[in-house]
This record gives structure tokens, sequence and C-alpha cells, in this order.
């Protein structure tokens, strides 16, 4: 059973759209959906989070369908959701929990699984009184205390000690991973990012012509990737997939991804995928952009691709166009995954900005320098070449650690154009 409690001045179709996001994360966990109640209120009550009334309508509601779980949009405090498990007689969950319980069974990585386990102990661990209340009931003074209680510290102090053993795990994996991006210096970064299901794994499995899982579903990838983007001239991209975000993403999450998410500060380039076909897509950018910021990830470069425009008409695509034109300051491409040529504008879109970081310089050196040769056409672009005698005169974007080599090669020349 799933319960909204928008707030009174929210739209309808906000209501709507944010409760059928709410049954297809439930679908993506594994539920089915036999019903909903929407409650609009003023503020939420203390004890309930909706009105007295309406939990009486849950009840008769969860007895009438037989449903086992209630779902409710809006995060519970643990009070209010240990009240609604008494007076309902089933189990209660909020949409953090749910995105929580997604994510644990989709982490395939041992850095997912570390990440989704952290950010589920530190969700729980002010919760735990409520899991126990059923075992608290004998009281009493010093050595006479319960059951529950003398298992709730228990409890309490080993998910403290595993929390920290977690964290320590993962400052170990993001000091490998800041290895690894040191070692990918030299080359051209980009990182995708977008609201979940706007087909950020489907852009980059097609760029790359590379196997990756694909499934029209929320967060249907946890787990980070990165390819090789072979481009034109010879030139290459290392594109990165990274984790979906979503409406109420819970914070804790947030951070426990945040060394993931790190693959979008140290990109020359970020990728906002956006789900062109969604009637919410401008609530969307907005989710994304407001994460983005909170980790102080939007100071680089940024592109706006609007991804899925095969499912708009010539009509709608162009109203689109004429919408992002007049609203979006930062560059926008319109792509489809799913079409042969439907990725071209974002292919050119990188080899633009490979190309915009190369120097462009002329060359002059022996011919007889084959291994120079070999690097200026494996990692620059060579223009335009002529030989006189036994000289050659070349034409040619280069990467910055190239042209070094370039100047202090003795027999070289290098002068910029």
């Amino acid at each position: 059973m799933l319960v909204g409690a928008p707030l009174r001045s929210e739209d309808t179709r906000v209501v709507d759209e944010h409760m059928e996001e709410l049954r297809r994360l439930t679908d993506t966990a594994g539920g089915e959906v036999v019903g909903r109640l929407v409650q609009r209120i003023e503020a939420p009550t203390p004890q309930f989070y909706i009105g007295r009334g309406k939990v009486a309508e849950l009840r008769d509601l969860t007895t009438e369908t037989g449903a086992d779980l209630v779902i409710f949009d809006e995060e519970l405090k643990p009070d209010q959701a240990k009240n609604l498990e008494q007076s309902l007689s089933v189990r209660v969950m909020d949409r953090s929990e749910l995105i929580l319980d997604i994510f644990a069974s989709r982490a395939r990585t041992r850095e997912a699984k570390l990440q989704v386990e952290l950010a589920q102990l530190e969700y729980l661990l002010p919760r735990l009184q409520r899991m126990w209340t059923h075992l608290s009931r004998i009281r009493g003074g010093i050595g006479l205390r319960g059951p529950g209680e003398t298992q709730l510290e228990t409890d309490r102090r080993l998910i403290g000690r595993r929390i920290a053993d977690l964290k320590s795990k993962l400052v170990e994996v993001a000091e490998s991973r800041a290895i690894q991006r040191r070692r990918r210096q030299g080359e051209f970064r980009a990182a995708l990012v977008g609201y979940t299901n706007a087909g950020k794994s489907s852009i980059l499995r097609s760029l790359s012509g590379s196997e990756l899982f694909v499934e029209d579903r929320l967060f249907a990838t946890l787990d980070s990737a990165t390819r090789s983007v072979e481009l034109d001239g010879g030139h290459q991209a290392l594109v990165t997939d990274t984790v979906g975000f979503i409406r109420k993403l819970p914070h804790h999450l947030v951070a426990s991804f945040r060394s993931t998410l790190e693959e979008v500060r140290e990109a020359d380039l970020a990728i906002h995928v956006i789900d062109a076909s969604h009637p919410e897509w401008e609530e969307h950018k907005v989710v994304v952009d407001e994460v983005l910021h909170d980790l102080e990830l939007d100071k680089g470069a940024q592109v706006l691709v609007f991804n899925k425009v095969d499912r708009l008409t010539h009509g709608e695509e162009q109203a689109l166009r004429d919408r992002v034109r007049a609203l979006e300051r930062t560059p926008a491409v319109f792509t489809s995954a799913v079409e042969d040529s439907g990725l071209e504008a974002l292919r050119e879109t990188l080899l633009a900005r490979v190309r915009s970081r190369l120097a462009l310089v002329e060359i002059r050196l022996p011919a007889a320098e084959g291994e120079l040769m070999a690097a200026l056409h494996r990692e620059g672009e060579v223009m335009e070449m002529e030989r006189t005698g036994v000289r050659l005169r070349l034409k040619a974007r280069v990467p910055a650690p190239l042209l070094g080599r370039l100047r202090q090669a003795s027999n070289v020349e290098v002068s910029e154009i």
C-alpha cells in the first residue's frame, strides 16, 4: 500500500508523478502495489505524519486489500513509523528505506556493497529502539534491565564498530580510485550524471560498443563503469557512468557514494543526461543540479544531453529545443541511444572538447624520428605533413605531455600556430 502526504500547495500533476515514481520504485524492489492513499496536509503531525482519521482509513484499506507492507513517499521519523506500525499491525517503511533496499539488492562490486551497507547502518542506528520494543518490557534498577534494552545497547555498539570499519575500508577504496585517476591524467575524461533511468548506461554502451547491463527500471545499475570511446581523428575519451539520482535521495546514501561521484570532480566534462520524453524533466534536472551543488561537483565544464528524443514527435522535439534554447545557458545536445546516428551530436561534442585541450602547432623534425612520429599519430592529430629532403614539416594538434617531450628533443623545432 502506497501512501503520499504532499503539502496542500503542491500541484496535483506533480503529486501524481511522485506517486507513480514510488510505484516504480516498489516494482524495482520486487513488490506488488495493491492500492494507494493520498492526504494533502498543511504540515506533518508529530504522531503519524498523516491525520488520525487517515490512519483509520489506511488500516481499513490494508485489511481489505491484504497488504502486508505500507510505504510512505515521505521520510518518517522513527517514532512516527513505530506508531504507524502499532496502529496498522503491518510493517511500515518510507521512501528512503525503500531506496536503500533497492541499492542493497542491485550492488555488485565490492565498493558499491560497502557504500550501501554503510548507508543502511547509518539509517538503521536511530531506529533500533523501535525494532527492539517487543523485547524491552522487563524494567528494573541496576542489574535488572530487560533483555531488550541490553540487546539494544549491544547492537548499537556493534553497528558503531561496523560503521567505523566500513568508513575505513571506503577510505582505502577512495585512495585506490585516486591512484587510478592519476594514471589517466593525460587522457580526456567525461562523467555521465543524471536522474535515474535517464539512459546513461544505454548511452555509454552505444558510445563504447561494450556490453553493459541496461534495463528500463529505476536504479537498474549502481556500479560505476569506465569505458574508452573512440572518436574521429584517432582521438579517444574515457567516459564514466555514475549512480543515478532521484528525488529525496537519502542523504546517507549520497554521502556513502561520495568517492564514486569524485569521478565527476576529476572529469574534464560532466555530461548531464536528461530524459527528454519525461513530462517532469525540468524537476529531474533541478534534483541532479542540487545534489551536484551540495557535493560541490558543479564547478567544472558541463553539457546537457537530452536523451530519448526518439520517443517525441517532430513537433514535441522542436518545442523542447526552443524551450531549452530559451532557458538554458549550458550547451545542450539532443540524442537517442537506440537510433544508429542518434549519438553523433554527442560524439562531435566530445571530439570538440578533446581538440580544445590540444595545442595547434607546427613541427619540424628529422624524417628518421620514427618514435616521435608514432607518438604524434597515436596521441595527437596530424593534420598536414610535408617532406623537405631529410626533414618533415607537420601541422598537428598535440596534448600537453607530448608537446613537452617535443620541446625537449634537441633536433625538433616546435612553434604554436
